[in-house]
């Protein structure tokens, strides 16, 4: 039995289609789980043990600079500001929908 060339485009290009949909669920959920662990690291680095952060410091300011430095944008302040946010909105990981993205859980 002959597959049709039309046929066998179309299982390739499904093929190809669910292998880059793979790839986008595993590269967001480590990107998810990579700023929900900056997140908290900036939280503990802020609170010391303590119940609350001690503001005024210029932390995320210093700690963007390096970052953008080394990697590259997305490391602004405010998006450090957003990881800490996304950390403290969702405190435990296993609780995360890995299939919603980074602009969901900013929103």
């Amino acid at each position: 039995m002959e597959v049709s060339n039309n046929d066998l485009f179309n299982a390739i290009k499904e093929i190809i289609n669910q292998s880059r949909l793979k790839v986008f669920r595993a590269a967001n959920s480590a990107l998810l789980e990579s700023y929900w662990q900056i997140g908290k690291l900036i939280i503990e680095d802020e609170q010391k043990g303590k119940l609350r952060a001690d503001y005024g410091k210029a932390t995320l300011k210093n700690l963007s600079t390096q970052l953008t430095l080394e990697f590259g944008k997305g490391f602004d302040d405010r998006n450090l500001n957003n990881m800490r946010a996304f950390y403290s909105a969702f405190p435990i990981w296993y609780a995360m929908r890995t299939e919603l993205s980074w602009t969901h859980y900013r929103i």
